[in-house]
């Protein structure tokens, strides 16, 4: 199935379980289950962040979710099936995103992964985040978290 089949929307009320069981399944794995269904119904519905789902036959094989703020941004949270991965499906959702912040005025947008995950690293690497620092104990005081940046302007500088 090319990405082409995919269908990209902002997420509904609806999303929120399945999504929550993605974040469990694929990011979360290890970890505990933090991003249960309530918590994404609230990121859903926050007005400060944009949660993106992709589709493929109404299903939700894939979702990203990024919080805004003045002149940062920080991606949440990231997955897609494995069995649609490398596929162009998190490039898209990501380039949404970061199309999204750029148009708001956002200066950068951080992420954080376990340290671990070289696909992931060399995903965001290849879509032009760099590494800033690696965090111990960041998830839940059992992995290691790498940090990674994109600039997509200069940020302001406050006066005086």
């Amino acid at each position: 199935m090319a990405s082409l089949d995919i269908e990209l929307a902002l997420a509904t009320d609806g999303d929120a379980r399945p999504l929550a069981m993605l974040a469990r399944d694929l990011i979360e794995s290890g970890l505990g289950w933090a991003y249960r269904p309530p918590r994404l119904a609230a990121l859903i519905h926050d007005a400060d962040t944009v949660t993106v789902v992709a589709r493929t036959r109404s299903q939700p094989i894939g979702f990203a979710i990024m919080r805004f703020g003045d002149e940062r941004a920080h991606l949440i949270l990231l997955a897609v099936k494995p069995e649609h991965q490398r596929r162009g499906i998190g490039r898209r959702l990501i380039e949404w995103l970061l199309e999204s912040a750029y148009v708001a005025g956002i200066a950068s947008v951080h992420i954080e992964l376990r340290a671990s995950n070289a696909p992931a690293y060399a995903f965001y690497r290849a879509l032009g985040f760099a590494e800033t620092i690696r965090v111990p104990g960041y998830y839940r005081g059992r992995e290691t978290a790498l940090r990674m940046i994109r600039m997509l302007r200069v940020a302001r500088l406050p006066l005086g």
